[in-house]
């Protein structure tokens, strides 16, 4: 995941461009990637996709000659979707379209216009304050082409099944580390891992699209495809080193809710369960009323709640191999337990069935039972098919594995059915 981060973090990434194509491409080295093109002016929902913005130089040249700010040396230097520019100017008027941040002088801020035909440069308010008096040139070489395109990409893990969990990222960001290349690189990793599994019950669609309008316009084309969601994760922010949070649905009680507060209680770090709110990241095109998705959202420490966020201190030095490995380990974790949950009917109901003819107990009267032999009582005793093993879990206060074990233990002593549909 770091390789991957280095490899893509300096691309120009926007809601279109060849950056974000770029970085898909570096994923597709690594598992196949199903990219789709939505053309500038497609109207999707209540958005319009935009002009494909496309930049070849950019930079301010100072009364001495010399570049006081140049793209070149970073993507945060231009406000996103800059508009061209050739002008000269003295240092007052240039300073209306210069972005910097009093209160972090050494950090540039990063800062875009999607949708108000603007242009600026992002710089260090420490060079900002020793820009001289005298004439500068501002250069923005850039077209906003209305026969372009959004690009989107996808990675599909198909399932034996018909239903489907969905799992998000948003892939616009330049030049930031943890928000968010972080969840790029970890979703990357997370479609190689599951391509080389055997095929899960439920396909596992991971989506990497432009922040807020590629969710909405990948809902708007599909519509018949959103019925078969059992459940979502929107990932970002998860490389720094804070502890998990996450960020139930907005039904608040979906099965990606539950299997998140079962995976993260028996996790060995610390962690937070929120409950929904309509500001964050993907999970909010997916959870607006009109579609109530059950998709809730993990990161470490969510966005707008860092110092370093949306500066140029959200650096490759902020991610951690640590971090990244317990995010991905957490994410894994709550698929797990999406993937294993059933509602198992018990072929036995009628009083406890003998477990230590069958092999399932070593005890001998009077001794107390292991963690696997209690998470069977629980299993067995719920077995009704109105009761789902994550219910079970959530009662005896075991890990999930566990009680998947337990399962899987009786079911091939003949004391469960066949999962339930």
């Amino acid at each position: 995941m770091l390789a991957l981060m280095r490899e893509t973090f300096d691309l120009p990434r926007s809601l279109t461009g060849d950056g974000v194509r770029r970085t898909l491409a570096a994923i597709d080295t690594l598992v196949p990637v199903q990219v789709t093109e939505v053309r500038s002016g497609t109207v999707v929902g209540d958005w319009t996709v935009p002009p494909e913005w496309r930049v070849r130089e950019a930079h301010v040249t100072g009364p001495d000659g010399a570049r006081v700010v140049d793209v070149a040396d970073s993507p945060l230097h231009l406000v996103g979707y800059s508009t061209p520019v050739r002008a000269r100017m003295d240092r007052d008027a240039l300073l209306a379209h210069v972005h910097s941040l009093p209160g972090r002088p050494d950090a540039v801020p990063y800062r875009t216009s999607y949708w108000v035909p603007e242009w600026g440069f992002c710089m260090r308010h420490r060079d900002v304050e020793a820009l001289p008096a005298g004439e500068y040139e501002v250069v923005i070489d850039a077209e906003l082409d209305p026969l372009g395109s959004m690009t989107m990409g996808e990675i599909v893990i198909q399932g034996t099944g018909g239903d489907e969990v969905l799992v998000s990222t948003p892939v616009c960001h330049p030049g930031l580390a943890n928000d968010n290349l972080s969840g790029v690189v970890l979703l990357a990793e997370l479609g190689r891992i599951l391509a080389g599994r055997p095929a899960p019950r439920r396909t596992h669609r991971i989506l990497l699209s432009p922040g807020t309008i590629g969710p909405i316009a990948w809902l708007a084309a599909n519509a018949e495809r959103l019925p078969r969601i059992h459940a979502g994760l929107a990932v970002m922010c998860v490389g720094d080193p804070g502890a998990i949070t996450y960020k139930a649905s907005r039904r608040g009680d979906a099965p990606v809710d539950r299997a998140a507060a079962l995976a993260l209680a028996h996790r060995p770090e610390p962690h937070e369960l929120r409950a929904f709110i309509p500001w964050g990241g993907d999970e909010r095109q997916f959870c607006s009323p009109g579609y109530d998705l059950p998709v809730g959202a993990i990161s470490r420490t969510p966005p707008g709640e860092y110092p370093e966020n949306h500066t140029s201190a959200d650096d490759l030095s902020l991610v951690g191999a640590e971090a990244l490995e317990g995010s991905l380990a957490a994410v894994l974790e709550i698929l797990e337990i999406l993937e294993g949950d059933e509602r198992p009917v018990s072929t036995n109901p009628f009083g406890e069935p003998q477990l230590g003819r069958r092999g399932l107990t070593n005890r001998r009267g009077g001794e107390k039972g292991n963690q696997l032999e209690m998470a069977m009582l629980w299993v067995l005793n719920l077995a009704d098919g109105a009761h789902s093993l994550t219910d079970a879990a959530e009662r005896c206060g075991l890990p999930f594995p566990v009680v998947r074990e337990a399962a899987d233990a009786l079911r091939a002593a003949g004391l469960l059915a066949p999962r339930a549909a």
